[in-house]
């Protein structure tokens, strides 16, 4: 809550630039804090830990934490997933999906979130979103479109409005809630996917400035 402020703070995710369960004592000690009637005192609802899918985690993470899960999917086939989260070359999909059918806790009033950036071209054909749905069938699941937030050099575009529309329909349509997600920070390099490239591209102007 800020300092004299009256808003507080009602959700929290650990999502971003780093694995959280790869941390996840930590992660657990903060999920354990942010729930304490002495710390934040929040519901259990409203802290959702995002992985990529560290499978052997998933069932510690809802044990120990009672936190939501949600899961950087992106793609429903493993040729695909393999490029765009290479941790799937370990934890393919059928394994992490099966971890999220037993996952601690989930339920239709817990449900596992799925996160699906639209690729141009590469993940958002009417054929994707049914394989989607097929995947998911018997996981209590949402599913959050991200149209891609592009950075200078990236080889990859967003799809355009009408085929995320389109994609959500069929999905929405199977029963599953499709929220897309309004970008935020693209103007500035800020927004989901894109720090990393301005980061990348601070340190190669630092470097340049050193003389040899």
């Amino acid at each position: 809550m800020p300092s004299g402020g009256s808003r507080f703070v009602s959700n929290i995710v650990f999502m971003g630039m780093g694995e959280p369960l790869y941390n996840f004592d930590n992660v657990s000690d903060a999920v354990a804090v942010f729930s304490d009637g002495d710390g934040l005192s929040l519901s259990k609802r409203r802290i959702t830990v995002s992985t990529a899918g560290v499978v052997p985690r998933l069932p510690d993470l809802g044990a120990k934490t009672g936190a939501m899960l949600a899961i950087s999917l992106h793609a429903v086939r493993d040729d695909l997933r393999d490029t765009l989260v290479p941790l799937n070359k370990k934890y393919p999909i059928a394994e992490l999906l099966q971890a999220c059918r037993t996952y601690p806790g989930a339920s239709n009033a817990r449900r596992i979130t799925f996160e699906y950036v639209m690729l141009k071209g590469i993940n958002d054909s009417p054929a994707e979103a049914r394989e989607l749905v097929r995947l998911l069938k018997g996981i209590p699941a949402k599913i959050n479109l991200i149209p891609f937030n592009p950075w200078p050099g990236t080889a990859y575009e967003c799809s355009d409005e009408a085929t995320i529309e389109a994609f959500s329909d069929i999905v929405f349509n199977a029963g599953y809630a499709s929220p897309v997600r309004t970008p935020r920070g693209r103007d500035i390099l800020a927004a989901c996917g894109q720090l990393k490239s301005e980061t990348e591209k601070l340190r190669a102007r630092a470097l340049l400035s050193i003389d040899p």
